[in-house]
């Protein structure tokens, strides 16, 4: 497993410059925590703005579309977030998938946009919880994946998986330590068989779905856990930080 846990702030469609304090006070406190690597995905209009405030935590975006400059009202493209001053991008998100009809033929068109601008990449995968009820929870997140895999080639240096359980998302439900462990050693070994186990040890497998600060050292210590995505727990410095520190103090542990 790679060396440090990864936590990662997603900000969705929250924020005005107005939110920029809280990025200041996530940045300056993230300096204290140096075995934790932190970073934010604010929404398009606050990446540059971030960037400029950041000297410690790492900033995103939170999607991009595929193609190349044209005619695409509304759209932005992974070379714009990247001249903004991401350094990587939330792919495949289930609210995308879900809100938006993203196909895995659609996001790997993004990801290899994303990976031609030099972003490194989030990607999410995650379960309906009728699929889970039905016991093809595995089946559907590991289709999610392979598909994602035939375009990254260099996974040790552009790839992150983050895994969300549709069902946790929002609803104040949690996976339980079994269902985390047994979802992430099953990712893992794909990934053992897709690049071998040298190169799949340095690709962190993050956890997502109602990590607050109070269950994050519990989550952070499972096995294979590798970090963090965090929704709204992520708005506060105050609540984001507690999950931080539970990020660190489970690396102690």
């Amino acid at each position: 497993m790679a060396e440090r846990p990864y936590i990662v702030g997603n900000w969705k469609m929250n924020g005005t410059r107005a939110m920029l304090s809280e990025a200041r006070a996530i940045d300056r406190a993230a300096q204290r925590y140096m075995k934790v690597e932190v970073a934010v995905a604010p929404p398009y209009t606050l990446i540059h703005a971030v960037h400029k405030e950041a000297e410690q935590i790492g900033v995103g975006a939170q999607d991009c579309h595929p193609g190349a400059e044209g005619a695409h009202t509304g759209d932005i493209n992974s070379s714009m977030v990247a001249d903004a001053g991401a350094k990587f991008v939330i792919l495949g998100h289930s609210e995308r998938r879900q809100g938006h009809g993203e196909s895995n033929e659609l996001i790997n068109a993004k990801i290899e946009s994303a990976i031609e601008s030099g972003l490194r990449i989030i990607l999410c995968c995650g379960e309906p919880l009728d699929t889970r009820d039905a016991g093809k929870a595995e089946e559907y997140v590991l289709a999610q994946i392979k598909a994602a895999l035939t375009v990254v080639e260099d996974p040790a240096e552009r790839l992150t998986i983050a895994y969300e359980p549709i069902w946790a998302i929002g609803t104040g439900r949690t996976a339980t330590g079994e269902d985390i462990a047994a979802m992430h050693g099953a990712i893992r070994r794909l990934l053992d068989e897709t690049y071998g186990e040298e190169e799949s040890a340095k690709v962190r497998i993050l956890y997502g779905g109602s990590v607050k600060p109070d269950n994050a050292r519990e989550i952070l210590a499972t096995p294979e856990v590798g970090g963090a995505l965090v929704g709204g727990a992520s708005l506060s410095a105050e609540s984001f930080l507690g999950i931080v520190v539970g990020a660190s103090e489970a690396e102690e542990a």
